[in-house]
């Protein structure tokens, strides 16, 4: 079947975002950073924010466990921005060539509250015919009921879509739904798959 949609992820994919980006010039030991990274704001209960759990209320049940970390907890989503490089040029800049042959859509787990203040600085967002958020719809990838929440009320055919994320969980996702897919592991960049589904040309 031929690739009509395509379907990003963000984070990763086109949005370079990282906590470590704020938390260097926290800690000034690093070690201290990676185990506060991994096991106090963690990537799973950042992860129940993108499900759409309240960042205040997070934030403070976090602080109730970790009294000795209130002020590192506190600038977590406080000063969230600042775990935002930027967007992935080499990446972005392939949406627009895209767009001329390809529906393009947005399948990102990411906070309701947080979205936004990427959504209003990053102009490419613009690009996109249809953006699903976990937070917003109270579900995450890899679960399969959000990926069918994003074909449904756009008009999608599973075998007609190509996603793309840097998770292997939501890939493997995607493949049992009959979605094509590029997993973005660092291997190869998103051109140099995409030629190989002949999405672009060498030029683009």
């Amino acid at each position: 079947m031929k690739i009509k949609n395509i379907i990003f992820d963000f984070g990763g994919v086109l949005i370079d975002w990282d906590p470590r980006y704020l938390y260097e010039s926290v800690f000034p030991d690093k070690a201290e950073m990676e185990i506060f990274l991994k096991n106090i704001c963690s990537p799973a209960w950042n992860l129940k924010q993108d499900a759409g759990y309240p960042l205040s209320a997070a934030t403070k049940e976090l602080q109730t466990r970790y009294p000795m970390y209130h002020d590192a907890i506190e600038m977590f989503y406080k000063d969230w921005i600042r775990m935002v490089r930027g967007e992935i040029i080499e990446n972005t800049s392939l949406l627009k060539p895209l767009k001329i042959k390809y529906r393009l859509f947005g399948l990102s787990n990411w906070s309701a509250e947080t979205f936004p203040l990427v959504y209003d600085r990053y102009s490419f967002f613009s690009d996109f015919e249809g953006i699903v958020i976990s937070g917003q719809e109270k579900m995450l990838k890899p679960d399969k009921g959000i990926y069918e929440l994003l074909l449904n009320r756009y008009g999608l055919k599973a075998n007609e879509s190509l996603f793309i994320d840097d998770s292997i969980n939501n890939i493997i996702t995607a493949k049992e739904m009959g979605l094509s897919t590029i997993h973005l592991d660092g291997n190869a960049s998103l051109k140099e798959q995409l030629l190989k589904y002949r999405a672009i040309r060498s030029s683009s």
